[in-house]
């Protein structure tokens, strides 16, 4: 296994948008869990990271929250994303596209577009 990454700044909202929009419906555990595997291991999720987030984008409007139970049968907090949230995803998801392009055009060789 590979080096643990830290998540990098404004990526996280991204990361957890996209998580919920496949998944649906998740507590903080299971959308930290589905990042970790998502990323291969290479991203480990503190709770003094994603409950902060979490909390923002609740307070922004891009998600929701409800009291559940969990799969074991705990009481446990269920965030899921919002119509807000929906939009949000689509917005940043297109600008980091256009990112992930631009910095590959620098990072290969002969990709310079004209």
């Amino acid at each position: 296994m590979g080096k643990q990454l830290d998540i990098a700044q404004g990526t996280l909202a991204l990361m957890v948008l996209k998580t919920l929009e496949a998944l649906g419906p998740l507590h903080g555990y299971g959308i930290a869990r589905r990042i970790e595997q998502t990323s291969g291991d290479r991203l480990v999720l503190n709770y003094g990271t994603l409950y902060p987030a979490l909390l923002k984008m609740e307070q922004e409007g891009y998600i929701a929250s409800e009291w559940g139970v969990s799969d074991n049968n705990r009481k446990a907090k269920f965030y899921k994303l919002t119509r807000a949230g929906r939009a949000r995803l689509e917005k940043e998801a297109s600008e980091w596209r256009q990112t992930a392009d631009i910095m590959d055009c620098f990072l290969t060789p002969g990709k310079e577009t004209v």
